[in-house]
């Protein structure tokens, strides 16, 4: 998984490149040639010959959506064309996603991503019933996944000597392969004078990286899964 993808050197890809490549900081082009998945609603233009169909998640998938409030409401493209891609004017990045990899992201912030990807809803591993993103869509297999956030994202290294803490509302992603759980950074005394709005955050240790967003997820951003 290469996290370098988020580099400047990457904000703007030549527009001829087949698949995914950026097109600007706030959109996705994709030249479809077969088939590729986005976010239900987040095409802004196309131009060939491409069909557009609702992506059915099966009766596990509803399941999951019903009791969790997770999933992808997706819509396969099918063809041959070119389609741009994009959600409320929110930064646009991609990550390159290869063989023995798998990144968890939470589902509010997947915008489009390659056929040869799969994807699961899985329950985040430690985190109690703390908001933000306790199940998220974990990709495995071998291709590009574009994703989305306010601004430019925060890429931080975890190491075994070095666990990371991160606000909840915050979280885009991380190496799946990182063991969750919750640490509360407050405490009884100060939550009961009033607190400072930052008692429980989810604590990543191993070896990876997570990407945070530079502001805490809106109250309509939270529940838009």
């Amino acid at each position: 998984m290469k996290s370098d993808l988020f580099s400047s050197d990457h904000m703007v890809q030549p527009a001829t490149a087949p698949g995914m490549t950026l097109q600007n900081a706030k959109s996705i082009k994709y030249a479809v040639n077969g088939e590729m998945l986005a976010r239900q609603g987040s095409m802004v233009a196309f131009r060939g010959n491409l069909q557009f169909e609702r992506k059915g998640q099966g009766l596990g998938g509803m399941l999951k959506r019903a009791v969790t409030g997770e999933g992808l409401a997706l819509m396969a493209v099918r063809g041959q064309g070119e389609a741009w891609f994009a959600h409320e004017a929110q930064n646009c990045f991609i990550v390159d996603i290869e063989p023995g990899d798998a990144l968890t992201i939470n589902g509010r912030n997947v915008l489009c991503f390659d056929a040869t990807l799969s994807y699961e809803i899985k329950t985040v591993k430690g985190a109690g019933m703390s908001g933000g993103g306790i199940f998220n869509s974990v990709f495995t297999g071998h291709g590009k996944l574009g994703i989305m956030c306010e601004g430019n994202p925060i890429i931080i290294p975890v190491s075994p000597q070095s666990s990371v803490c991160v606000d909840t509302d915050a979280v885009v992603g991380w190496t799946a392969s990182l063991q969750t759980s919750l640490h509360r950074s407050q405490s009884v005394g100060s939550m009961i004078r009033g607190g400072s709005g930052e008692a429980v955050q989810l604590r990543l240790d191993g070896e990876g990286f997570v990407i945070v967003r530079p502001s805490e997820a809106t109250p309509s951003q939270s529940s838009a899964h």
